[in-house]
């Protein structure tokens, strides 16, 4: 047997009212649990392996949500703020109930792949300083982009007064007066692809992360849209061991 919760708990999670509410429903003998009317909603129960109804809707309990949101510009990278428009605010309530939180940060100017859980323990794998996770940007540099900067790149740019990058993989795509790249980190730091160009005396005006780990950028998402992880996805997330 695997772990049991209260039913009124479960229901909640998934959005079903308040406790209270999941109460009412109970005692009116709406919920059904593996075949059986349940009036006591304190009731312990297996979620994954009970059958768990509503009347004669099937409850598919889950846990956690991972979700992919190609994140657009102007929205910030938080659960809450009260000024600006975050990228929970973009979530439809079936999902917020869950209480996602992006893992890790985008810039409020910067677009492209966001991935948005309230699973810690991946999030904390996915972030850690120590699993040097490969985060791939595309980006449009006011500026020529030259073999020379790869070459910096590649053994690490100082962009604080003690710090200097981890090296980094930097693909020319176009190089002119706006050079086009795809820049590969493996850290985190504050705005660190334009301070990294920044280092160079270039400037980024436009930024889309495109990749995060194996994690790739949905094509079809248009700005602002969102999917839940398909269960490939989430396996090759859950190889990044700690």
């Amino acid at each position: 047997m695997g772990k049991t919760l209260r039913l009124d708990k479960i229901l909640a999670n998934l959005g079903y009212g308040s406790r209270k509410d999941i109460r009412k429903i109970c005692k009116q003998g709406l919920v059904i649990v593996d075949n059986k009317v349940v009036k006591d909603s304190s009731k312990h129960v297996d979620p994954y392996e009970s059958e768990i109804k509503i009347g004669d809707e099937i409850i598919e309990y889950k846990e956690f949500v991972y979700l992919m949101m190609n994140k657009p510009d102007g929205v910030i990278s938080a659960t809450e703020d009260s000024i600006h428009q975050t990228v929970i605010d973009l979530l439809d309530e079936e999902h917020r109930i869950f209480e996602p939180f992006p893992v890790g940060r985008l810039d409020k100017d910067t677009e492209g792949l966001l991935l948005l859980t309230n699973d810690g323990k991946l999030a904390h794998q996915l972030l850690s300083p120590k699993k040097h996770v490969p985060k791939t940007y595309y980006a449009k540099v006011i500026g020529k982009v030259t073999d020379e900067d790869i070459k910096k790149f590649e053994i690490g740019v100082k962009i604080e007064e003690e710090y200097t990058t981890l090296p980094a993989e930097l693909v020319i795509l176009k190089s002119d007066e706006i050079s086009e790249i795809e820049l590969t980190i493996y850290e985190g730091k504050f705005h660190q692809v334009k301070r990294m160009f920044e280092a160079v005396d270039k400037k980024v005006e436009y930024l889309k992360r495109l990749s995060m780990g194996p994690l790739q950028l949905d094509e079809d998402l248009q700005l602002g849209e969102y999917r839940e992880l398909t269960d490939e996805e989430l396996e090759e997330l859950f190889q990044i061991k700690i």
